[in-house]
């Protein structure tokens, strides 16, 4: 007997049993529309078209745009969303394979809803499937089943609320309307038709902006338009949820099923929510039981029919910016989706940015970029700001020479002490530190202000050889000089905030003290009771004040503030500002004697724009220095990382380096459009197999006039799928409007 012919021998009743083949069901393509163009869950950009499926008769109902179905791609089961259902396909009828199943039994993504991201994919550069993963929780099949939708799986009837149900929304409006300037604008655009976007400066006080936001909230919804409000963080979430409900609303329920008398009137979505929970919440949004979403970045992406109120506050911060491809940042997400919804696009935050600013100064569109164009200003009264905003005095040196103050120079000036001490009689007192880590910058020698560069103004960096470099363009800073000085000398500055608690001891004893921050072993403490305590914060981090009508801190006192000199970033000051804005808002008022002291060295209009409450100076002095070095919001720009060689080739194929994109015009001077490439760190997290994707890791800064932003987005994607289809090796990634230029 040969090898082959031989038989593996088996015990009785243990052969392997033989399988019969199954004959496959027939399948008939349904007779309207029979081809699904599904938007599948595949992140790869070269994949990121839609792709079409029959749909089996028996799915005909069923499988409508919007609804989760299950498709065989590649030899393996994906899940997909069915974008639109059409009569022809491009593709051949015999190499069409049938949609599986359908998974979802209502419509998650509305038309409204997918027009959206389909916008949004495209003036970021990334695809809609990207789009999906972040904006598409997680599905969990029991939610599917409870009674959320119609009687008939339909969307449900809307909300409506009226003014006469909340007696306390009239006074708050009064109060909104008599407190800032152009307000009128700003409720004729929340209760009329038509887009409209504005920015508010908001006012002093414990938790005050979000009582403005909540009645300008319910204010839209009851002139019946929804309302999606992203915060930074679950922080500022439940400070308006709060509000909201002392209005009147009424919260969703997260863990319970949205039907009958449960409903409430808003819901919180966040990525920080259970599965299950988030999934119910995206739910009732989707099926128009709730028109009110509030919640961190996932919320930008709420599923909110018709006109709305689309809102954000600390547009600054770094929250807002998606962490994955592509990236897309929250305030340019609302604008455009107030734009499509016909709403209203509202900005709100202590310290106004160079975007905001630049808005609220364009006289005209043509500057439009639809993730931003002209704004209207919304700024306190002088009045009321002088009422509700504590004493603040800046101790600096000049300051405390002018008070003959003996301790000039130390952490905490004999006069600081004398007015804490005076205030912990009576309560509370906040303490502000700027971080809880150390780092390390460039400074001058003699003003002790951050060193950067002369071509364009980014911060200096310690390199490997001898001279130091831009962290920006890459620039050798040769002859440097500090323009405000004249001095020539740099050093290292070693900036931190450790064992302020220890210090602080010394100088008030036996008094308790709470410490706040995310590294802290109590981690951030949400509330701190009316009783004499030191509270040391880290920005962010800040405690409030109980109870609520106890108006916050005796007094609040900023430390460090000569580290705001050193800090990295296009944005570095005004983050430096909101930091210190949020935590000065949290002092009572200056006639219950609520009193804040700024301590240390700062710059001028920093410090000054704190002491008037005004953030608009510090805003325009950094406009018109990005002016100058035509840095963003002024032209819009790009970041693209990866390996050498990757970077290098897709600068080439946008023609930045040697072609017609090569300079930009800005006020009748050209000037280049790339800046660097320059050296970056490696990923912190990464594999053996990815060592040599990010070897010789570089950055480099594209901009491009407005015009042409979005043309930019589009040839960015076009030239990263064609990086990955064709499996070229190294790293290669972009960013549109970053946070950051480092």
């Amino acid at each position: 007997m040969s090898q082959i012919d031989a038989e593996q021998l088996a015990f009785v009743g243990m052969a392997p049993r033989k399988r019969r083949k199954r004959a496959r069901p027939e399948r008939t393509p349904a007779a309207q529309r029979p081809i699904a163009q599904v938007v599948l869950d595949v992140q790869a950009t070269h994949l990121g078209t839609t792709f079409d499926y029959l749909v089996d008769e028996r799915y005909d109902d069923s499988a409508q745009p919007g609804v989760m179905v299950r498709v065989r791609f590649a030899g393996r089961l994906v899940n997909g969303v069915i974008w639109a259902r059409v009569e022809q396909s491009p593709t051949p009828r015999s190499s069409l394979r049938f949609v599986e199943r359908v998974v979802t039994p209502h419509v998650l993504v509305d038309r409204l809803l997918r027009e959206d991201i389909s916008a949004i994919a495209d003036i970021y550069g990334g695809t809609r499937a990207n789009i999906l993963r972040l904006a598409l929780p997680a599905r969990v099949a029991r939610v599917d089943q409870e009674p959320i939708w119609g009687p008939d799986g339909s969307r449900c009837a809307r909300p409506s609320f009226h003014a006469s149900d909340y007696p306390d929304l009239g006074g708050r409006l009064r109060d909104v309307e008599r407190s800032y300037g152009h307000s009128k604008l700003l409720l004729d655009g929340i209760e009329g038709s038509g887009f409209g976007a504005f920015v508010l400066d908001m006012l002093p006080g414990q938790a005050q902006w979000a009582t403005d936001l909540a009645a300008l909230t319910l204010d839209a919804m009851t002139h019946g338009k929804s309302a999606v409000l992203v915060m930074p963080g679950m922080r500022e979430t439940h400070m308006v949820g709060a509000a909201l409900r002392r209005l009147g609303l009424k919260a969703c329920p997260a863990e319970q099923p949205v039907h009958g008398s449960v409903r409430g009137d808003y819901l919180v979505l966040g990525a920080a929510l259970p599965p299950e929970q988030r999934y119910r919440a995206f739910c009732a949004a989707a099926s128009g039981a709730v028109t009110c979403v509030i919640g961190p970045r996932a919320a930008m992406y709420a599923p909110v029919q018709g006109p709305a109120l689309f809102a954000i506050v600390e547009d600054v911060a770094y929250q807002h910016a998606d962490g994955m491809m592509p990236y897309a940042n929250a305030r340019g997400v609302l604008r455009l989706r107030a734009r499509s919804h016909h709403g209203v696009a509202l900005v709100l935050a202590n310290a106004r940015s160079a975007v905001s600013q630049a808005e609220v100064g364009a006289l005209d569109a043509s500057g439009d970029t639809v993730v931003s164009g002209p704004s209207v200003a919304i700024h306190p009264l002088p009045a009321v700001v002088r009422d509700r905003s504590p004493w603040i005095r800046w101790l600096n040196r000049d300051e405390l020479t002018r008070l003959a103050d003996p301790t000039v120079g130390a952490r905490v000036p004999h006069f600081a002490v004398h007015v804490l001490t005076e205030a912990l009689d009576k309560g509370p007192v906040l303490l502000s530190i700027p971080h809880a880590g150390v780092e390390q910058t460039l400074g001058c020698t003699r003003c002790h202000r951050q060193a950067r560069c002369l071509a364009c103004t980014g911060p200096l960096l310690r390199a490997s050889g001898p001279v130091p470099r831009c962290g920006w363009c890459g620039g050798a800073a040769v002859h440097w000089h500090c323009p405000h000085c004249g001095n020539t000398q740099m050093r290292m500055v070693r900036v931190g905030a450790a064992g302020t608690a220890h210090e602080l001891s010394g100088l008030f004893r036996g008094v308790p003290m709470v410490i706040s921050g995310p590294g802290q072993p109590k981690g951030v403490i949400a509330t701190v009771p009316r009783r004499p305590m030191i509270v040391i914060a880290t920005p962010g981090a800040e405690p409030l004040v109980t109870p609520a009508d106890s108006h916050g801190y005796e007094a609040v006192a900023i430390l460090d503030a000569w580290t705001s000199l050193y800090a990295r970033g296009v944005d570095a000051r005004i983050d430096v500002l909101n930091a210190w804005m949020r935590a000065v808002s949290l002092c009572r008022p200056r006639a219950e004697g609520g009193q804040a002291l700024l301590i240390g060295e700062s710059d001028v209009v920093l410090g000054r724009s704190l002491v008037l409450w005004d953030s608009s100076q510090l805003s325009s002095h950094e406009l018109e220095e990005r002016r100058q070095t035509a840095l963003p919001p002024v032209l819009p720009c790009a970041c693209i990382w990866g390996r050498r060689d990757a970077v290098q080739w897709l600068l080439h194929a946008l023609g930045v380096l040697d072609g017609e994109r090569a300079v930009v015009r800005v006020d009748g001077q050209d000037v280049p459009a790339v800046l660097g490439p320059v050296p970056i760190a490696p990923p912190t997290t990464m594999d053996a197999r990815e060592l040599e994707e990010t070897r010789d890791r570089v950055k480099a800064i594209v901009r491009v006039p407005a015009s042409d932003r979005a043309d930019l987005a589009l040839d960015l994607r076009a030239a990263v799928a064609k990086h990955v289809a064709t499996r070229t090796p190294g790293e290669l990634r972009f960013q549109l409007d970053p946070k950051d230029l480092l």
